[in-house]
C-alpha cells in the first residue's frame, strides 16, 4: 500500500513537472519568439492617369483583368489632338518657308557691293533669318508636343499586373492627371510584418520568414527591411506645428507593433494573392545564431 502510494505521488508530480515545463514553453515561445499572427500581403499600386484630357470614347480591358506592360487599356477622343496636329504641321511649313524667304535675301545682300546695300542693311537681314530660324524650331517643337498628346490618347499600362476597381467607362470625362483606374503589379507582392517591438531584437535583415495564410497555404521568403518610423497617435502636431503633449499616461503600455517588410521567394503554382490578405509570420534567425530579448521593466 505504501509502494501505491508513492507511485501515485510520483507520477502526479510528474505529470505537473511536464504540465509546467509545457507551460513555461508555450509561454517562451509566445513572448520570446519572433512571430505575429499580424501579416499582411501587400503589392505596389500603379494610379493610372490619362496626361491629355478629353472624353473616354472605350474602355479595353474589364474588372480584374490580366494586363501585360504596353497593353491598351483605354481611349481618349483624339479629334481635338488631331487637329492640333495638323495647325502645327501647317505652322512649320509657313515658318519653313518665311526662313528660305529670309535665308535668300540674307544670301543676296551678302553678294551685293557695300555701295548698293548697307552693312546694316545685310547684318539686319543675317538677323533676321537667324530669327526665322528660331522660330522654325519652336514650330518643331510645337508640333512635336502635338504629335506626342496624340499618342497619349491611347493610354497604356506601365506594368504588368491586374487591373482592379475600374470605375471608369466609355462617355466619362478623363481629367488629365487625375486617376482613372488602379493596376496592381504582379511582380511587387511583399508581406508586412507587424511585430511588437519588444521582438524587434531576435529579428535580423536577411533572416528567413515562413508565412502561412489564413487559407492554408504557406510562403517563404527573407526579411528585407524595418520600418524607420510610425505614426505617435498620442501627441499629434498642433495647429502652431508645435508638440502637442498628452498630459496623461496610461500605467497598462502596449507594445508598439513596427512593420517588418519581406520580401518573398518564388510563390507556389497555382497560388493566386491579392493585396490584403493576411497570413502568420514567423522569423528563423540562422541556425547557431540564437538571440535573447532583452529585461523588460
Amino acid at each position: 500500500m505504501p509502494w501505491k502510494r508513492v507511485i501515485s505521488v510520483v507520477f502526479t508530480l510528474l505529470v505537473f513537472a511536464a504540465a509546467v515545463l509545457l507551460v513555461r514553453t508555450l509561454w517562451l515561445h509566445y513572448m520570446d519568439s519572433a512571430w505575429t499572427r499580424d501579416g499582411r500581403v501587400r503589392a505596389e499600386v500603379v494610379n493610372i492617369a490619362p496626361d491629355v484630357a478629353g472624353l473616354v470614347v472605350e474602355v479595353v480591358v474589364h474588372d480584374n483583368q490580366t494586363v501585360h506592360k504596353g497593353d491598351l487599356l483605354l481611349r481618349i477622343d483624339a479629334e481635338h489632338y488631331r487637329t492640333a496636329v495638323r495647325q502645327a504641321e501647317a505652322l512649320v511649313a509657313a515658318r519653313q518657308a518665311e526662313l528660305s524667304m529670309r535665308e535668300d535675301n540674307a544670301a543676296r545682300r551678302a553678294d551685293m557691293n557695300e555701295r548698293v546695300v548697307s552693312r546694316e542693311s545685310r547684318s539686319d537681314a543675317s538677323h533676321l533669318a537667324a530669327a526665322a530660324r528660331a522660330d522654325l524650331l519652336e514650330a518643331q517643337a510645337r508640333l512635336d508636343e502635338a504629335r506626342l498628346q496624340l499618342k497619349r490618347t491611347e493610354v497604356r499600362a506601365p506594368v504588368d499586373g491586374y487591373v482592379t476597381n475600374l470605375n471608369v467607362f466609355a462617355g466619362d470625362f478623363a481629367n488629365r492627371g487625375e486617376p482613372a483606374l488602379a493596376l496592381v503589379d504582379r511582380h511587387s507582392f511583399y508581406v508586412y510584418g507587424y511585430f511588437e517591438e519588444t521582438r524587434l531584437p531576435l529579428i535580423r535583415v536577411g533572416d528567413r520568414a515562413e508565412m502561412r495564410l489564413m487559407s492554408g497555404e504557406q510562403l517563404s521568403g527573407r526579411v528585407d527591411s524595418f520600418a524607420r518610423g510610425i505614426y505617435d497617435r498620442d501627441n499629434p502636431e498642433s495647429r502652431e506645428l508645435i508638440a502637442d503633449v498628452n498630459p496623461t499616461f496610461n500605467w497598462v503600455r502596449l507594445a508598439q507593433r513596427v512593420p517588418v517588410r519581406i520580401h518573398l521567394d518564388a510563390l507556389p503554382e497555382g497560388l493566386e494573392l491579392a493585396a490584403g490578405m493576411t497570413c502568420t509570420v514567423i522569423i528563423t534567425p540562422p541556425t547557431g545564431a540564437a538571440r535573447a530579448v532583452p529585461l523588460r521593466w
